[in-house]
């Protein structure tokens, strides 16, 4: 028999609540704290409302893989919020080695595609942010334009800690600031920015098979992408 200690609910109702500096989440009126004992400061009620309908959801014992939006306030908190410019620091990286730049040299069909369905979101950055990415052939690292790049720093040193915590998965299970940052703006539907970031790998899937164990990761990882969408609109 397992000695793990699990925490167990000891409450009867999880309320999201108007609270100093914005909303809070109390169980039978406590308010709830971070792992690390700051107090859960949310941005909007939205936020806190989909924090209390976790808790409020636990049963016997606490599950805390089943609280995404919990984890993701905790990590704004406790995380970002106190390294926020070397987290910024390290997403608005993410621009100069950006998944949408980097292209195949063969085949054929597959340089087509990527161009079919990449270009547009460059189009996309150039028109809508200023920043203007070029593509690159093969796999070796080639700079991107240093005032693109400037730009794309200060937009993402200006998002708070809950629009970055959220913003960080966005760009790192997708490898593109670009389609994060498309992401942030609703620019398409989260699962099609998704499918973009899939395409070498549903290429490759269509011409050797799909291989289970890593569509079983990719349904992970979209899971998780769907929810820091959902996360940063929930923080503004």
């Amino acid at each position: 028999m397992s000695s793990e200690w699990k925490a167990k609910r000891f409450w009867k109702e999880a309320k999201a609540e108007q609270s100093d500096g914005g909303f809070t989440v109390s169980l039978d009126g406590r308010p709830v704290k971070t792992p690390a004992k700051q107090a859960l400061i949310l941005p909007t009620r939205g936020f806190a409302e989909a924090v209390a309908a976790e808790w409020d959801a636990q049963e016997d014992v606490i599950k805390p893989h089943l609280m995404p939006a919990t984890k993701t306030a905790n990590a704004a908190l406790d995380k970002v919020a106190v390294q926020h410019a070397e987290v910024a620091d390290m997403l608005a990286d993410y621009g100069d080695s950006d998944l949408l730049c980097y292209r195949a040299d063969q085949p054929e069909g597959l340089i087509a595609r990527q161009a079919e369905h990449w270009d547009p979101m460059l189009d996309w950055a150039a028109k809508t942010i200023g920043v203007r990415l070029e593509t690159r052939t093969g796999v070796m690292h080639n700079p991107q334009d240093a005032e693109a790049l400037q730009i794309m720093r200060q937009r993402t040193h200006a998002l708070s800690a809950f629009e970055l915590a959220a913003f960080h998965d966005l760009v790192s299970l997708t490898g593109s600031w670009v389609l994060g940052y498309a992401a942030s703006l609703k620019a398409r539907p989260a699962p099609e920015l998704w499918a973009l970031s899939r395409l070498d790998e549903n290429w490759q899937a269509e011409q050797w098979g799909r291989d289970d164990a890593a569509e079983a990761l990719a349904a992970v990882k979209e899971q998780s992408f769907m929810h820091a969408s959902r996360m940063f609109m929930l923080s503004r």
